[in-house]
């Protein structure tokens, strides 16, 4: 598990990254580019900023390209922010997880319509089963206790 003081520095610098990213970054490829959370090496050495990219395919990979050209300018804001010994190098990864949970989502509201058409289920219909696997229920344990019981008459 990563210490305090990993965990302050990755929030640091998912802040300043995004920051950045939303008010200085003058690369035209940066854009539609959410910051979605860092992971910071134990060394503090390195750090991967996992960013979700909105567009086609090819305007991700252009996206990601912009920012690690961009890397160096990002680098300069965090190490203005951390003051720390080591500024970690940024290194940038796309997440898919947003779109997964959209898609998750989708699949859940299309299932839920489905459910929707085909109408209410017939409570007294359900009631009505309910009773008549009861009844039988309690008649089987009926037999049951006879049997063990034995027949009174077998008894004299």
């Amino acid at each position: 598990m990563p210490s305090h003081r990993t965990l302050r520095i990755a929030e640091a610098i998912r802040e300043v990254v995004s920051s950045a990213i939303l008010f200085e970054v003058a690369d035209p490829r940066v854009k539609s580019v959410t910051v979605l959370r860092v992971e910071v090496a134990a060394d503090q050495r390195n750090a991967t900023v996992h960013v979700s990219v909105m567009g086609t395919p090819g305007e991700q990979e252009l996206a990601l390209r912009g920012l690690n050209h961009a890397a160096g300018f990002l680098q300069s804001r965090v190490a203005a922010r951390l003051q720390t010994r080591f500024t970690p190098i940024l290194s940038f990864k796309r997440d898919d997880s947003v779109k997964k949970s959209i898609e998750i989502s989708r699949l859940i509201d299309t299932a839920m319509a489905a459910d929707r058409e085909t109408g209410p289920i017939d409570e007294k219909a359900n009631d009505e089963s309910d009773k008549d696997e009861h009844e039988d229920e309690d008649e089987d344990d009926d037999h049951e206790q006879h049997d063990a019981e034995g027949d009174p008459l077998d008894e004299r």
